[in-house]
């Protein structure tokens, strides 16, 4: 392959993949992607969805406990009488089946609600510990810069 050949292929090359990045589509003033919404730029994080997601999960787990019991009492005694019914083996494994279904929620609530708890924890640290960085950062010809 020639030299200019090969040059000739970079270059053509090196057009293709000139187009700026979009984001959902959008483009601004030059062709470049710019911001939209109300953020105006900046990140910002409240620790309170991870903390009310927490305690859902916590809520969730206790409920799912109280069912279970409701659900094992209500079909107490249900065999007096009633053994030689088809159905009524039908009707137990109903009942095992949600319970095991009640239990699994439960469990992954159990499972859910630390971790959540957590996430709120560690972006706070996070937060503050870039809010310090930045803070220590001395931009000339401005106030703290100075």
């Amino acid at each position: 392959m020639a030299w200019d050949e090969w040059e000739q292929l970079k270059a053509d090359a090196a057009q293709r993949h000139t187009s700026h990045m979009e984001i959902n589509g959008l483009r601004g003033e030059g062709g470049h992607a710019t911001p939209t919404g109300t953020g105006a730029g900046r990140l910002q994080h409240r620790g309170g969805p991870w903390t009310e997601a927490a305690s859902t999960a916590d809520d969730l787990q206790t409920t799912m406990s109280t069912c279970r019991v409701e659900l094992r009492s209500a079909h107490e005694g249900m065999g007096g009488g009633l053994e030689g019914l088809a159905g009524l083996g039908s009707l137990k494994a109903v009942l095992n089946s949600w319970e095991e279904r009640l239990k699994a929620v439960r469990e992954e609530c159990g499972s859910l609600e630390p971790k959540l708890r957590r996430v709120a924890v560690d972006l706070g640290e996070v937060d503050v510990e870039v809010g310090a960085e930045a803070k220590a950062v001395k931009v000339p010809g401005t106030r703290t810069g100075q």
